[in-house]
């Protein structure tokens, strides 16, 4: 009888601890949860945005969100402080949290052997020979000279003569693809192939050099910031050996 009450005893006194540990586990989810509920302010992207854009223009396309604890990136960004200087790493679509991986330093932007593109001038690419192109000795960040030729000159309604122009004068190299291989640049012979050439103007000059390559011809001189600038207009069959 004795034994029979001593293990009932045993069963209760289990079957309360029982119960505790399940409250108390209960209670520590809540608690859990909770905290994950905990209201916390994010930078959230409410208008699209273009890669590159300055940091000091994205608080129009930004709105700030209050989200639970545990929807909220470990690396969002709350405000846009400590930011001046930056620009956006890639598109921003609305919805997501603004991240500090986004923004860097616009030099990161910059793909190697590149320059940057001067405020306000936009690129326009191109290929040429490498006679026609210093004998492809180019590289990003060289300024050219920019000779366009016409076979029937370039006068409305004329048929010649054949001119040629130094129009565009230290023209900045944004990239040049193709450009001297090993073997060119360790013995000086002229690389082989065609180069393709990016150049940075402006929207005026990118169509002078489009309408060039498709209905004339263009040749390139290397002319640093410190060359001369004495050109006196078209050459002809008349001025050629002026």
């Amino acid at each position: 009888m004795k034994s029979r009450l001593l293990a009932g005893a045993a069963a209760l006194v289990a079957a309360i601890i029982g119960v505790v540990l399940v409250i108390s586990y209960a209670n520590g989810a809540d608690s859990r949860a909770m905290a994950g509920l905990q209201p916390t302010q994010v930078l959230v992207v409410a208008k699209p945005v273009a890669q590159g854009t300055s940091a000091d223009k994205l608080a129009a396309s930004l709105e700030l969100r209050t989200l639970p604890a545990d929807a909220v990136a470990p690396t969002a960004l709350t405000s846009l402080e400590g930011t001046s200087g930056k620009v956006t790493t890639t598109e921003l679509t609305p919805g997501e949290q603004l991240l500090a991986g986004r923004l860097a330093s616009p030099a990161s932007l910059v793909r190697p052997g590149t320059v940057p593109v001067p405020a306000g001038f936009q690129e326009v690419s191109f290929q040429l020979d490498p006679a026609r192109a210093v004998g492809g000795h180019l590289q990003a960040g060289d300024t050219v000279g920019m000779f366009l030729s016409f076979d029937k000159g370039a006068v409305p309604a004329s048929q010649g003569p054949e001119s040629t122009d130094l129009t565009l004068h230290k023209v900045l190299l944004t990239a040049v693809d193709g450009a001297q291989s090993s073997e060119s640049s360790d013995s000086g012979k002229p690389a082989a192939g065609a180069l393709t050439l990016t150049v940075a103007v402006t929207d005026v000059q990118a169509t002078k050099i489009v309408f060039a390559n498709e209905f004339g011809k263009v040749w390139l001189s290397k002319e640093p910031k410190s060359a001369a600038d004495s050109n006196s207009g078209p050459v002809d069959r008349g001025k050629v050996y002026q």
